[in-house]
């Protein structure tokens, strides 16, 4: 049997070790990332979070109320890179021009920047493009 200071050794390196991954297979392993707490986070740092991945936009210190899910602007949702099913964006986390999604049996590219809509929805024939 291990000892809890050992325990958390080896935690304290598999966190480590987590944070050379590529967003897509963090995204498979997220229970690999410490659990998001008040405390200074470095730019680009990833965390769980309700049960999702978070990336920190900016460097900080966070207190009770900066969590990723109110703190939009310290934090973004961490989406996979390839050809992700779409997901609502928030104002951190826009589609940009040439982004690809799957939405509704479809594949779907973003014909600009930031781009924050609906593919398919009414009025978002010049915002997307099926692809596939």
């Amino acid at each position: 049997m291990i000892s809890r200071e050992q325990a958390q050794r080896i935690r304290a390196e598999i966190e480590r070790h987590a944070e050379t991954l590529p967003d897509d297979t963090a995204l498979e392993v997220p229970e690999m990332f410490a659990k998001w707490e008040p405390r200074a986070y470095a730019k680009d740092e990833r965390v769980r979070y309700d049960g999702k991945l978070y990336r920190c936009i900016q460097a900080h210190e966070a207190n009770e109320t900066w969590n990723p899910s109110d703190a939009v602007s310290l934090w973004a949702l961490v989406i996979n890179e390839g050809i992700p099913e779409w997901q609502q964006p928030g104002s951190t986390n826009p589609y940009m021009k040439g982004d690809k999604v799957k939405h509704n049996g479809k594949i779907w590219e973003s014909l600009i920047d930031n781009n924050v809509w609906e593919p398919g929805a009414l009025g978002t024939e010049t915002l997307w493009s099926i692809i596939g």
